[in-house]
Parts: structure tokens; sequence; C-alpha cells
């Protein structure tokens, strides 16, 4: 409710500023959450070709790599004092002639509102609160979005309602940032599966026993396994080694790359096996055959696009949306995630149906 005394407070401000508006040919586009997100609105990026961001600071080492951005506003600095958002929404009022809203929270609805551009399109979702409405009268057009609709889909509906997921292919960084890879990345004598043990929210993490579970049941496949994440995943991994003994084809990539190399080292695998988290759409956008392990998540709303395996809980509907994550779940880890042998065939067949040319032995 902050928000709606401060755009009262600006409103004066806005009015003036309107009259002083002179066009600038520029767009905006709005998204402040995480990484996975992020590459699920490079879509409308790449239809917008050049554009401006309000971004989340998680996701810079991609957005800075990305030439369809030209300016970017990091929404960390400006979030301390009112002075801050209030210096944040001048700057933005009169700069642009589209904006597209596509995280409606408070804040970036109060940014969204406060800008005198010709043409603003919000989403609109589950969440929305009647309070907001004052926000979403500023705006020319509404893209109403549910949780049976793909956020890629809605976010594309902003620019033009007529389009779909297939309109444009998603990319984790334009071009793709290059580097020389770890010599590890570089074997052929194995098939190289991707694995993410751990999620932004700690609730989709897949617990330990399950993994081992799964390393066993493709134990007769010439599975290399590579771990990736953030430094502070390691102990993470060092729990599941605890269960699972050290392995020889367990290959730890925690830490070892900065965020903007880890879409060619995801795009070097042969398939990505995780949870909801922000490495699943890095492998997706990179054409990676995915293992989709969903929990607790709504895949109507929000999955994998390319060639994926969805694998989720039995009998449980999901309670866990784009935009309303809860901290926690009803349901124990062990039931969301757990894997029973139909499930655990079911990633078998699908990994050994996808295994590489190097490593097929046919007669």
């Amino acid at each position: 409710m902050n928000y709606i005394f401060f755009f009262l407070l600006l409103l004066p401000v806005k009015w003036v500023m309107k009259l002083l508006h002179k066009s600038s040919g520029k767009t905006l586009v709005i998204q402040t959450a995480k990484i996975g997100d992020f590459v699920n609105i490079t879509p409308l990026l790449t239809h917008l070709q050049k554009c401006d961001a309000l971004l989340s600071r998680s996701v810079a080492p991609l957005a800075e790599n990305d030439n369809h951005i030209e300016h970017i506003w990091y929404i960390e600095n400006y979030k301390t004092t009112l002075i801050e958002k209030f210096r944040l929404a001048l700057q933005l009022m009169n700069r642009y002639d589209t904006v597209y809203l596509l995280h409606p929270n408070n804040a970036n609805l109060f940014y969204a509102a406060c800008c005198n551009a010709s043409n603003k399109q919000f989403i609109a979702n589950y969440r929305r609160k009647a309070y907001q409405s004052l926000f979403y009268a500023t705006a020319n057009g509404i893209v109403e979005h549910t949780t049976t609709q793909l956020t890629v889909e809605s976010y594309l509906k902003l620019a033009d309602r007529s389009f779909t997921k297939a309109s444009y292919p998603k990319h984790a960084t334009h071009p793709l940032w290059q580097q020389p890879l770890p010599a590890d990345l570089l074997r052929e004598d194995g098939m190289k599966i991707g694995i993410s043990i751990s999620a932004g929210n700690q609730a989709k993490t897949i617990p330990p026993a399950v993994w081992k579970a799964l390393f066993e049941r493709l134990s007769d496949l010439p599975c290399l396994f590579y771990i990736f994440g953030a430094p502070n995943e390691q102990s993470r991994l060092d729990e599941l080694l605890k269960l699972t003994g050290k392995r020889s084809n367990i290959i730890n990539m925690i830490g070892q790359l900065p965020l903007q190399a880890v879409p060619q080292a995801i795009g070097a695998m042969d398939v990505y096996i995780a949870s909801d988290s922000g490495n699943v759409y890095i492998a997706d956008a990179m054409q990676v055959p995915v293992v989709l392990i969903y929990g607790p998540c709504c895949v109507e709303e929000q999955r994998p696009l390319g060639d994926v395996l969805l694998i989720g809980p039995d009998h449980i509907a999901p309670s866990s949306f784009v935009f309303d994550t809860p901290p926690a779940y009803r349901y124990s880890a062990e039931q969301l995630f757990g894997l029973d042998q139909r499930k655990l065939d079911d990633i078998y067949h699908f990994i050994s149906a996808r295994l590489p040319a190097r490593l097929r032995h046919d007669d």
C-alpha cells in the first residue's frame, strides 16, 4: 500500500512532466525476477530487438551480455530509501514511449505507472489486489495471465496479442557468451548429464536420497554427472556425497564458472536434470534435452518447451506458481520429488534414447 501513497505524492509532478514529454522511440521492459524468469522473457527481447530493462542484479551477467538490451536499471540500486525510489521514478518518467510490465509486484507497478509513455502494456495475474487498480488505470492494455497460461506466451502477448510460444525462441545470452571450457566439460568418454541439486527456493530442492536412487537406476549407462551450482551450494553436494560416496563419474562444477559462461557449459551437456531452477530454462534455451522433476510447481504455467520429460508427484495438486511461490509446502520434499520405479524407468528410457552417437556400439 505504501507505493499507492508514493504514487499519489508524485502524481502532480507526473502531470506536469507529461506536458514536457517528447517522443524518444525507446522501450522499457520491467521484469525483476530471477534467472529462469529472465530466460523466459528473451523471446520478447528478440521481438523488440532493442530496449532498456529494469531487472534484478541477479541476472546481470546474462543481461549485460544480451545485445538486445541497451541500458539496464537494477532494482536493488533503488530499494533502500524513499529518495532512491523517487529518483528512479523521475528518471523513468519521460524517458520511454513504450513500457512492458512483466512482473507486476507493487514496486514495479509503481514505476510503470509513473512513466508517461504513450503505450503501456501490463501483465495482470492471479495475485492482483484491488488497491492496485490505480496503477492498472494508467495502462493502455492489460494481458490477463492465469495459472493455466504459459508465462512466455503472456509476455509475448504484451507486444502482440496474436503471438504464441512458437513466435520466437528463447536464448540465454545473445549472442552466446563464450570462453574456453574447462577440460572436464570436453570429455567424450561418457554421456554428459548436467544436474542442479538445489534451486533458488530451497523448498524446491530435490532430496539427496532421490538423486542416489536415480544414479543407481542409470548405473548401467556410461553417464558423467556434472553438478552445476553457485559456490554456496557446495554443502548440498557434500551432503549428497555422504550418501552416495565419492564417484569418479560425479564431476563438481559448483562455483567454477561465472554465470555468463554457464549457458555455453550447459550447452555441452547431452541431457540436463533438475527441479524448477534457472539452469533448467538455460538448458532449454540451449536446446539440451531436459528432465524436469517439477515437484510442487505448476507446469501448465511455466516449463521447458523443447525436448523435455516432465516428472511430477502423483495425486498432488500444484501449489507453487510463478507469481505466488510459498516458502514452504504442505507435503514433504520426499513426497513432492520422490521417484518410484515407473518414474525411474521413464527417466532411464528418456536418457538412453538420447545416448550420443559417439557412445553407441550398434552393429
